[in-house]
């Protein structure tokens, strides 16, 4: 029993803590459990889910929690001393601090390769990368951590943009900051969305920190609804075509003809959806049933009529980030056209940066960036496709949606020589005849691929309607839903282990 429960609390590298997994159901029953005693009252609520939400991210991430605990206490901090003071000087002074520090952290664990390569090649200099969290930990604690590698703290690009909003917006005055530094490490740490979001905004979030809880049973059935509709987009649709096509014909693209190429890229498309809107899914429906309100993060993207659409659609919780911390920051289109194009073009590239450490993620956002500014010129000269007839909506969704697909293999690929690869396969080795063959060796891919995408591009108003009738039911027939479809999951689920693809970011 003692060996079992030290099993149970200690960190294991290759068993992280995952939504898709059966430990973390009976972890969320433990905590419901505690909750169901102390949910009335805020300051225990809030000290309970903050512990919580710390093991959550120690089992998820290891010993990277102190890095988690050193931003709260930054930034906690910060808006303090932001908030008591009316000298401006001072003020942007420790914004600053906040946000070197924040900026710091994330450009050390995340970009400290990518820089030091850079600076080598430019320099001809040999500077290596030494992990100064690792080397201090071994000599203070007596650990044997390897110093000679830098492991990408989980979630620490969600959690250190939600911190930096927070102050942000006190700086400006948009919000008064939080006394009490274990409700505002509740609102850093909450569990749900900690490690892949949605980014949550302090102005959102805080508020509800000091509301009593409030969940109707129709709310309740809704969280159910998203965290099995979650549950499926991410180990029925996006493991299965990870793991049976889109990986293998990624890893190799040279093998195959531009008929699998390209459908392997409509496979990637449809993953990622599927894996980083199912994680959101459930990350909402956990928030409710505890009773709180995160934003909708997707609102089906690949129904986008527009580039500038789809970010309306893709990430909301992001874009909306990038737009009002980084875009309206630089200046907006408040300083002419070309100022406005910039913008947006460093928006973008950052905002590819964001993703990961890579010339891939900088060429991605470029794309997008270059696409904007087209989007908006195409718009001032009033060149845009008209959308309210079926045939001007149709061609707008497959012109934006090709372009972002084929934006994906930037984002998906190795390296850029396999980028070439693919684009070489799809354009020059586009064998149809493949095709036939290809939907007879791979009938369920094929299957799963056209179910997605049919229920993605459903219109609003059915998805609206089974939604409802799904809330509608009684409860003992939403249980044999539940029991039905976690069979159906369980039965489908990889032997290995698939962590949520917006983990590495």
């Amino acid at each position: 029993m003692k060996e079992w429960l030290i099993n149970i609390l200690t960190y294991h590298d290759n068993e992280p803590l995952l939504f898709t997994q059966l430990y973390f159901w009976g972890f969320f029953g433990l905590v419901l459990l505690g909750y169901s005693i102390l949910y009335k009252k805020n300051s225990l609520r809030n000290g309970y889910l903050f512990i919580v939400s710390l093991f959550f991210y120690y089992k998820s991430g290891g010993y990277f929690f102190s890095l988690l605990i050193l931003s709260t206490i930054i930034d906690y901090s910060a808006g303090l001393i932001i908030a008591s003071t009316r000298k401006k000087i001072k003020r942007r002074f420790w914004l600053i601090v906040s946000l070197v520090m924040n900026l710091g952290l994330l450009a050390y664990f995340k970009y400290a390769y990518f820089f030091t390569d850079i600076v080598n090649q430019l320099f001809n200099t040999n500077f290596v990368v030494q992990n100064v969290l690792a080397k201090y930990t071994n000599s203070w604690f007596g650990t044997s951590f390897d110093v000679s590698s830098i492991i990408l703290p989980v979630g620490i690009s969600f959690y250190t943009f939600q911190t930096m909003s927070y102050t942000i917006d006190v700086y400006r005055r948009k919000l008064k900051p939080v006394k009490n530094i274990v409700d505002f490490g509740f609102y850093v740490t909450f569990f749900p969305q900690l490690v892949a979001g949605p980014i949550v905004r302090a102005s959102e979030f805080i508020p509800q920190l000091f509301q009593k809880f409030q969940l109707t049973k129709a709310e309740f059935s809704y969280a159910l609804f998203l965290i099995l509709n979650g549950l499926t987009k991410k180990m029925l649709i996006s493991d299965y075509l990870s793991v049976n096509f889109v990986d293998r014909i990624f890893d190799n693209p040279s093998a195959f003809s531009g008929v699998e190429n390209l459908l392997a890229v409509y496979g990637y498309a449809i993953q990622i959806y599927c894996d980083f809107s199912g994680y959101t899914d459930i990350a909402i429906g956990l928030a409710l049933i505890l009773g709180f309100r995160l934003p909708v993060n997707f609102n089906s993207p690949y129904k986008a009529t527009n580039i500038t659409d789809f970010w309306r659609r893709w990430h909301i919780s992001l874009s909306s980030w990038l737009r009002d911390y980084l875009y309206i920051s630089l200046g907006g289109n408040r300083k002419g056209r070309f100022r406005q194009n910039l913008n947006l073009m460093l928006t973008m590239l950052l905002g590819g940066l964001w993703h990961g450490a890579s010339i891939r993620f900088i060429i991605w956002g470029g794309i997008h960036g270059f696409s904007l500014m087209l989007h908006k010129l195409f718009m001032r000269l009033k060149w845009n496709i008209h959308t309210q007839n079926w045939p001007g909506r149709f061609v707008s969704i497959f012109i934006t949606f090709n372009l972002v697909c084929l934006t994906w293999i930037f984002f998906r690929a190795s390296d850029m020589h396999n980028v070439g690869l693919m684009f070489k396969q799809i354009f020059s080795s586009f064998h149809i005849g493949v095709l036939l063959d290809f939907i007879k060796a791979y009938p369920t891919v094929i299957s799963l691929l056209l179910m997605a995408y049919i229920i993605h591009w459903l219109p609003s108003s059915i998805k609206e309607w089974y939604r409802g009738k799904f809330i509608n039911t009684p409860m003992w027939l939403k249980m044999i839903i539940v029991i039905i479809v976690v069979i159906v999951l369980y039965q489908a689920k990889s032997s290995n282990i698939q962590p949520f693809i917006y983990f590495q970011f």
